[in-house]
């Protein structure tokens, strides 16, 4: 894989972390290697060209993108055991003949002729506006930018209003991966304009604001909102619950959803043990410690960055797991821990979204 330390490369090696697979990293551009790259790429099943220069002046763009692809068919070329299938992230924005679309359009070229050389099958996927957790603002997508300004208290402006067609990133390395194929494409998108985007993550973001999960009956609205939460994360995961209590004993509400399905389960820890020790690709989880103390741990997929809190339930208050970094909960008391778990989708054990990784 080419571009694995970009936007969609991340997405895309986090999908392989799901799978349990992994893809070697091929830097190209000053830090190309051509005789690591080669013998990283020979024997391999899948070549994945990712990576890409959408940013620069005119020349800077045609001619990055045209080195980076010769680069790539460079590798292909001269491996003794070449991949079967090269597979080209590409744009949609080829159709449009400016100096980006031209640029990719003549990467396309160079690696679908490599790819003949060496008898492989190549795939030139054309894709739409992506988005997804942690992309990067003024650089990656409209989405991104508004996350970031929304998540910061910022107004957002629109420069242009048009339309787009939106592909989640976690679904866009599906496609690169051959888990979905290229033809399904279609049917994982979702159109919007920019103003009604903005107006679908402002929404999401008031009723966040107040703890409230927001509507998230659709993939892609539920897309949507991960994509916003995590520009959150370290900050806005803890949603604070008012505790009501008298001679009774106590009572607080733990979550409020305003459209789409979910579950709630419960569990006992002893004290010492440690819960979870995964993470998930796509669905909404909020833990809230009822009583007992813990420590909810959370790192990011494939990187060293982390955060924990620490619980009680005497000063209850919901946690929110990111998409795409692990987490778990660990009785750090002596007494047992109950915790309420909640998610958006009911669990289907054959497709549990649930992927093993340590914190």
């Amino acid at each position: 894989m080419t571009g694995g330390d970009g936007f969609l490369g991340w997405h895309t090696r986090c999908a392989l972390l799901g799978s349990g697979a992994s893809a070697a990293h091929i830097p190209v551009g000053d830090d190309f290697d051509q005789g690591q790259a080669i013998g990283a790429v020979s024997g391999a099943s899948r070549f994945l060209h990712l990576a890409g220069v959408n940013r620069g002046t005119d020349a800077e763009v045609i001619e990055g993108n045209r080195r980076f692809a010769q680069q790539a068919a460079e590798i292909l070329r001269r491996c003794e055991e070449p991949p079967s299938v090269v597979v080209y992230a590409n744009s949609i924005q080829v159709d449009q003949r400016n100096t980006y679309g031209q640029a990719k359009a003549g990467a396309a070229d160079i690696l679908a002729d490599a790819a003949a050389r060496i008898g492989a099958e190549f795939l030139d996927i054309k894709f739409p506006n992506l988005f997804g957790e942690h992309g990067r603002p003024f650089y990656n997508s409209v989405t991104a930018t508004f996350c970031h300004l929304l998540a910061r208290g910022e107004p957002p402006e629109i420069k242009e209003d048009r339309e787009l067609t939106l592909l989640h990133a976690q679904d866009a390395a599906d496609i690169l991966l051959g888990t979905v194929p290229a033809t399904g494409m279609a049917a994982l998108t979702a159109p919007s304009s920019v103003s009604g985007l903005l107006g679908s993550l402002r929404g999401m973001a008031d009723t966040y604001a107040h703890g409230d999960i927001p509507d998230v009956v659709g993939p892609f609205q539920r897309n949507l909102f991960n994509t916003y939460r995590s520009f959150l994360t370290g900050t806005g995961n803890a949603v604070p619950l008012t505790r009501h209590a008298d001679a009774r004993g106590s009572f607080f509400e733990v979550i409020r959803t305003h459209g789409g399905t979910g579950q709630s389960s419960f569990s006992t820890t002893v004290p010492g043990i440690t819960r979870g020790e995964h993470f998930h690709r796509r669905k909404v989880e909020r833990f809230a410690v009822l009583a007992g103390r813990g420590r909810i741990s959370m790192r990011r997929c494939l990187s060293d960055e982390a955060f924990s809190f620490d619980v009680d339930g005497d000063a209850p208050v919901a946690i929110d797991m990111p998409t795409l970094w692990a987490h778990n909960i660990t009785n750090t008391g002596s007494d047992p821990l109950y915790t309420l778990f909640w998610t958006d989708d009911l669990f289907d054990p054959s497709l549990p979204d649930t992927i093993p990784e340590a914190v």
